[in-house]
């Protein structure tokens, strides 16, 4: 490249400014300015300079990272360089963590240390089932995950000590061992049902579906291939990039609070409709389209305005075929034969297979995303919508805590602290 560097002339002024550019990992995806240097560029010398305006921060980049690569255009999820559907056929969601965490996939001993030491943490204290028994019958249990996480920040004080690496893994530990298990309570309190405990012997996925669906027998057996899909969708929702929730995370982390309460706030974030619940939207599509016939009237409809925006379809940053979309689809097909097929899934494939033949919604780049067919995998597997974001956030988790961690110890970061353009009254004088 001739010249890293950008030439901005001030029409206000005529004065020219020379702003260097850096570079990531790909050139043409990640080429940045810094946002301080537009300070220089002032009208006088009383003037603050120039910010951006970027409502959503949908061009503005917040860090550098080395966790995540989505690159939208072309459909690419890679975790630490790994692509996703490798990590998938490849990996369980414990070793992606561990990779997220610490950059590089652990060998057989720092593996078995690793998924010992999780395991080891999965018990919560016994107080924390009394803040659980508080919350109504029919609370959320997004709401209770996010007051419970908020709690065990009282329970680990020595927590707040997060630049020291042993305490800090440790925290680590507890939180991706637990998440699993106040899920499991928060839904078995909506239920009435006692609380089972963690059973150290089963593996992470088919623990957690032990403490949600055991009834009376002696030692549950998971169903292997419902325990292999829920692996597979945690790998999937992991981490991905620089979202709403992950934000949220290193935002609330930047004032140097303990993981527990930057946590909860990324769990607060991700109970958001817009954020958590799209899968939830998906299934109420599907169900007010009713039958596979409906499908090409409903399809006009949304094409005219008349039934609103096809749900499930289309991304933030996706501007081609999710990759995530197409390795759950194979897993649906595979947890239906465990479950019987449901009607549901019948309309989703015809609403895909019609719309992806529509001109109009292929030039707007709407394809299928990770939401449209995990609503359906997860009702087929029992658990009911409330459920759905808290499933999105036992294993978010893991890149939560990546991104956390990769912010303490970036020496580029400071608290978070955007600026803003105020459109208020200029001073007035109060009569």
């Amino acid at each position: 490249m001739a010249e890293d560097t950008l030439t901005i002339t001030d029409n206000r002024t005529g004065e020219t400014y020379e702003v260097p550019i850096s570079y990531g990992t790909y050139p043409d995806y990640g080429a940045a300015i810094p946002a301080g240097d537009l300070r220089k560029i002032k009208t006088s010398d009383d003037d603050f300079g120039l910010i951006t305006y970027d409502p959503g921060y949908t061009n503005t980049g917040s860090c550098k990272s080395s966790i995540t690569f989505v690159d939208g255009g072309r459909g690419i999820l890679r975790y630490r360089g790994y692509p996703i559907d490798q990590l998938v056929k490849k990996s369980t969601y414990l070793e992606t963590a561990y990779l997220l965490l610490n950059g590089d996939r652990p060998d057989q001993q720092q593996l078995d240390d690793w998924v010992h030491n999780i395991t080891m943490h999965t018990m919560l204290n016994e107080s924390i089932k009394k803040v659980i028994d508080a919350f109504n019958y029919d609370a959320h249990p997004m709401g209770m995950m996010v007051g419970t996480l908020g709690v065990l920040s009282t329970f680990y004080p020595n927590a707040k000590d997060i630049f020291d690496e042993e305490t800090r893994t440790r925290q680590i530990w507890r939180l991706i061992a637990k998440m699993p298990t106040i899920a499991a309570y928060a839904y078995r309190h909506r239920r009435g049902l006692p609380y089972v405990l963690p059973d150290n012997e089963l593996s992470y996925t088919g623990n957690f579906l032990n403490m949600l669906f055991k009834v009376t027998e002696l030692k549950y057996e998971p169903d292997p291939v419902l325990e292999r899909a829920l692996e597979v969708l945690f790998i999937l929702h992991a981490d991905h990039e620089q979202n709403c929730s992950t934000s949220a995370m290193r935002n609330v982390g930047s004032s140097h609070s303990d993981p527990y309460v930057a946590v909860a706030g990324a769990a607060a974030a991700l109970y958001g409709p817009l954020h958590g619940g799209a899968n939830e939207a998906v299934l109420r599509m599907l169900n007010g389209i009713g039958s596979v016939k409906n499908v090409p009237s409903f399809v006009e409809e949304v094409k005219s305005g008349e039934a609103g925006r096809l749900m499930g379809f289309g991304h933030r940053v996706y501007k081609s075929y999710d990759p995530r979309a197409t390795l759950i689809k194979e897993v649906a097909h595979q947890v239906f034969e465990v479950t019987g097929v449901s009607p549901l899934l019948e309309i989703a494939v015809e609403l895909e297979r019609v719309a992806l033949e529509d001109d109009y919604f292929v030039e707007r780049k709407l394809y299928p995303n990770v939401d449209f067919y995990s609503g359906i995998i997860y009702q087929a597997m029992g658990f009911p919508t409330a459920m759905f974001p808290v499933l999105f956030a036992i294993p978010r988790v893991s890149g939560w805590l990546s991104q956390w961690q990769e912010m303490l110890l970036d020496e580029d970061q400071r608290i978070a602290r955007p600026r803003q353009v105020y459109t208020g009254h200029d001073v007035r004088d109060f009569e």
